[in-house]
């Protein structure tokens, strides 16, 4: 059974939120502050956490901070009033795998964890076949309808990054930090959209799109 913890300081919504998630045969976990968030994620094994920005002790992005410092790689969702772009930014750029504005749909929130759960159990391999599009990321070797595709090495870092966060909205600044900062090279967003484009005429025909531009946000890959 999925662990799931909520940190939200509306207690109507914190316990309505657990029922519908118990409902769908998920052990749920609550809590009402960071403190109490701090100290049930440190004590329990969970699989994904939804959290809310604004708590008594504090933000959420904080939270997200303080997991990052704990080298924890929980998947978390954002559930929250907080809906301008900045705020939403910040979100992804601190570690959400997803932000979610209030009022929501609780089918499509469900719908969200089912597929973020997914994707965290399947097994994990150095391999992407779709039928068009195949990548041997260990052979550095990819395919488009069979024929051979080259691809420099940033071309191929991108698309390791874009497809093992697959359905996640990533940041410019979070690829350029996983991408280039951490060879000790330091470009702008202009250059990623260059490489981010010379990519897609690789990979990508009429029939077949990959990778979305959220228009001042970041990039996602959009297949599974």
């Amino acid at each position: 059974m999925k662990k799931i913890l909520i940190i939200e300081d509306d207690r109507e919504l914190n316990l309505g939120v657990s029922y519908a998630l118990e409902k769908e045969q998920y052990q749920v976990l609550k809590a009402f502050s960071l403190r109490e968030g701090k100290k049930l994620e440190t004590e329990q094994n969970l699989d994904l956490i939804l959290l809310d920005v604004n708590l008594p002790d504090g933000e959420g992005f904080s939270f997200c901070q303080w997991l990052t410092s704990q080298n924890r790689n929980v998947p978390l969702i954002f559930l929250t009033a907080r809906d301008l772009e900045e705020d939403i930014l910040k979100g992804y750029e601190a570690g959400a795998w997803d932000y979610v504005t209030k009022p929501f749909s609780m089918k499509v929130l469900i719908k969200k964890l089912e597929v973020i759960l997914k994707r965290e159990t399947a097994p994990k391999e150095n391999i992407y076949d779709d039928g068009f599009l195949q990548i041997d990321f260990d052979k550095a070797k990819a395919k488009t309808g069979g024929n051979q595709c080259i691809l420099t090495p940033t071309e191929f870092r991108l698309l390791h990054t874009l497809i093992q966060n697959r359905g996640q909205l990533l940041t410019y600044s979070t690829l350029l930090e996983r991408i280039w900062d951490q060879n000790g090279q330091f470009v702008d967003k202009h250059a990623l959209a260059v490489n981010i484009n010379r990519l897609r005429k690789k990979i990508e025909d009429g029939e077949h799109k990959y990778i979305s531009n959220v228009y001042g946000m970041g990039y996602q890959w959009l297949r599974e």
